[in-house]
């Protein structure tokens, strides 16, 4: 692994650093375990791993505060797992077991968590982002200061949605981040094929929105941009677009090959830009931890996904009854 200078250095403890690895690791960890699954029939439907882009949703949950929402696309179990969601409930609900967050009923792209305040995967590219404004333009009615993260991709970047949301947003004074996750090949399509204007947080530019691009294979880099935006919601700016560039190792979904990159492409990010190994190295040289430590922590994480496997083997189907529930609002 070839050392690389962190872009940002918060001050961070050795304590927070240590959590920042375990819930970067938890996050791989179980999405290998997810394609493990898959692989054996267990898990069916779609399947986005979020394999690579670790840093991301760990470096801005640590910049959220308790009652900050979320909403994002089908690549979401990294996001449940960093905002607090039980790993259990979620593989549970990957393979449609009744102890699954949407009791088997949502799979993969649609389960939620009130508890988290975590607003959902969706299946349909950009469709998020305009929900994400109307999450955040409850909290500005209400006046309670909490901000919305709103996750999207390259490619739903290209959504006419997106700018009509960004148009609102920024009519309204919304406290919502726009977070782009640049993974640079969308579906399958080069960011360089597909977008005529490769800036893509610039876009916000012809609304007034604020905002930048950060390192999102740096979890520290990514937390100390996160704080940026984060205040500047809270202090009623409007709105905040981050551009994260990251790169996911794996195929869009579990049935893409990804033939559209060279293999020497990806082993070289992963050699040379992994966010997880750049936290490690820290840990390492700065003496917070010692190798010890960390095969300790892998282990434990191991645990924690194995254990969430067999529940959710172990959980039963849903009922019958269950295809009725859930239709109608309760009032």
């Amino acid at each position: 692994m070839a050392t690389r200078k962190t872009t940002a250095k918060p001050n961070v403890s050795a304590e927070e650093l240590l959590g920042y690895y375990r819930e970067m690791l938890l996050i791989r960890r179980f999405e290998e375990k997810a394609g493990q699954l898959y692989g054996m029939g267990l898990i069916g439907g779609f399947c986005h791993l979020y394999i690579g882009q670790e840093a991301v949703v760990v470096g801005l949950e640590a910049a959220a505060e308790e009652g900050d929402k979320r909403v994002t696309s089908y690549r979401d179990h990294g996001h449940m797992l960093a905002c607090g969601m039980d790993a259990k409930g979620v593989m549970a609900e990957l393979t449609g077991r009744e102890g699954g967050y949407s009791r088997g009923k949502g799979g993969s792209m649609h389960m939620f968590s009130k508890e988290k305040h975590f607003y959902g995967g969706h299946g349909i590219v950009g469709a998020q982002v305009p929900l994400g404004a109307g999450l955040a333009f409850h909290d500005k009615y209400k006046g309670n200061g909490r901000v919305t993260f709103a996750y999207f991709g390259d490619g739903a970047a290209n959504q006419g949605q997106v700018y009509e949301t960004y148009n609102m947003a920024q009519l309204w004074e919304l406290p919502v981040i726009f977070v782009i996750e640049n993974n640079q090949y969308a579906m399958g399509t080069s960011v360089t094929r597909s977008t005529k204007s490769p800036a893509l947080w610039k876009r916000g530019e012809a609304y007034g929105i604020a905002g930048e691009e950060v390192d999102g294979m740096d979890v520290l880099a990514v937390k100390e941009a996160g704080e940026k935006a984060v205040a500047h919601c809270r202090a009623g700016k409007g709105p905040y677009i981050l551009e994260v560039k990251t790169y996911r190792y794996r195929g869009h979904s579990m049935s893409d090959p990804a033939k559209y990159r060279t293999r020497e492409e990806v082993q070289k990010m992963r050699e040379e830009r992994d966010a997880i190994e750049h936290v490690r190295e820290l840990l390492l040289s700065g003496k917070h931890a010692t190798e010890d430590d960390l095969k300790a922590i892998d282990k434990d994480i191991k645990a924690i996904v194995n254990e969430s496997a067999e529940f959710a083997k172990e959980s039963p189907e849903p009922s019958l009854d269950e295809l009725y529930t859930d239709i109608y609002a309760d009032n």
